[in-house]
């Protein structure tokens, strides 16, 4: 959450140094894109967590929690081996970065390994809760149902 003080905090500094000082800054697009793209691929994992991404209700929630344990476990078998692919894109990109000083190609030029690495740190961490929802999933479809299922979040339902 704090990632989105930060990103306020920019684009009301550009705003400020434009309105007041007349002097805009070439820097803030750009780095509240980084910030933001932060925000969002570090804010991934945690949504998967509180399993608050969007599911297609539909067929899924008239399911009972034995039946979307099944298919989770099925359905995050890809997902895990898509952010496989994207985790080995991410650090092949990230280490070109470093091995050769990329910039973006802006007035402003920063340096990409930075967000590259937060980009591919944040998707790892999304890994990370595919696979502790598979481990919570194959546990409830055994019978022995590890902490609060990842489909579960409301028991009273």
């Amino acid at each position: 959450m704090g990632l989105f003080f930060v990103l306020a905090a920019i684009m009301l500094y550009a705003v400020a140094s434009r309105a007041f000082l007349g002097q805009p800054v070439n820097w803030a697009l750009e780095m509240s894109q980084f910030v933001l793209s932060a925000y969002y691929l570090l804010g991934g994992a945690y949504a998967m967590q509180m399993g608050s991404h969007v599911r297609m209700d539909l067929i899924y929630g008239a399911r009972t929690p034995r039946t979307r344990a099944m298919i989770d476990a099925f359905t995050i078998l890809f997902v895990i081996f898509y952010l496989g692919v994207v985790i080995a894109g991410g650090l092949s990109s990230t280490e070109y970065a470093l091995t050769y000083g990329q910039k973006n190609y802006t007035s402003w030029a920063p340096p990409m390994w930075p967000i590259k690495m937060v980009m591919t740190l944040g998707v790892f961490l999304v890994l990370l809760q595919a696979l502790s929802n598979l481990c919570k999933d194959i546990a409830l479809l055994r019978g022995t149902p590890i902490g609060q299922p990842s489909i579960d979040r409301n028991p009273a339902a």
